[in-house]
């Protein structure tokens, strides 16, 4: 059986951000995907928008991970040539009643530590955006779009530049707690053995269903064991 320090389950965006950053903190990273490559499932339908963090609720780990990690993802993207662009968004009332809402968006927004948001009378939104008919808008200067596989590429780029290794065509089918760590069983037609210390689950879609993992039993698409249950068998 090979021996391996970390393995993580699924090469998404998050799967292929924390290959990245174990690879680049000395460790040995084996990253398994059940698809032919990266980024082939929920990485792949999403709307490529850099959000500024203004709806979420105010404290929460959802509104401080997105204003830090917009930030971050906008340098990220400057540095490894990621194309994206810092274009901004408009949240239009068409109404004066709508327009009385703009408010309290911004000073949610701001509580958030989205500090940059603006209101614009119809005239000033016009300016930028001659097709609107709107009484009033708030402009959210740092909402963005990002090209999401160039992303993807980039994050497999460095996770494999620091020694991180992918297999694909590889699902998981088994995992197992020993002694000596995490027993898992992984691959096709041919399955392969592998024993590793830190098993991450970045799976995706089928995350929950992974996490529901039978003790010794196989992963199943619609596992019917209730949530909650330990993804490895710890007897």
């Amino acid at each position: 059986m090979d021996k391996v320090e970390c393995v993580v389950i699924g090469a998404g965006v998050v799967g292929l951000a924390v290959a990245r950053r174990l690879a680049q903190s000395g460790r040995e990273v084996i990253v398994l995907e059940a698809a032919e490559g990266i980024g082939t499932v929920t990485s792949s339908r999403n709307s490529e928008v850099i959000h500024a963090g203004i709806y979420y609720k105010a404290g929460s780990l959802m509104a401080r991970m997105c204003v830090a990690g917009k930030h971050a993802l906008y340098r990220y993207c400057s540095e490894h040539g990621v194309p994206h662009r810092n274009c901004g968004k408009l949240i239009v009332a068409t109404t004066p009643k709508e327009t009385e809402k703009l408010d309290s968006i911004r000073a949610h927004a701001q509580a958030n530590g989205v500090l940059d948001m603006r209101v614009l009378s119809g005239e000033e939104a016009r300016a930028l955006e001659p097709a609107l008919k709107c009484d009033a808008a708030l402009l959210s200067p740092s909402t963005g779009i990002i090209d999401s596989h160039a992303y993807m590429l980039a994050l497999r780029g460095d996770a494999e530049d620091a020694g991180a290794a992918f297999a694909f065509h590889t699902p998981l089918i088994r995992a197992k707690a020993s002694a000596g760590g995490i027993e898992l069983e992984a691959g096709g037609g041919a399955p392969m053995t592998l024993a590793c210390n830190l098993l991450v689950n970045a799976a995706g879609l089928d995350a929950p269903a992974l996490a529901r993992l039978r003790p010794g039993g196989r992963l199943l698409a619609a596992d019917p064991q209730p949530p909650g249950v330990p993804a490895v068998d710890r007897s």
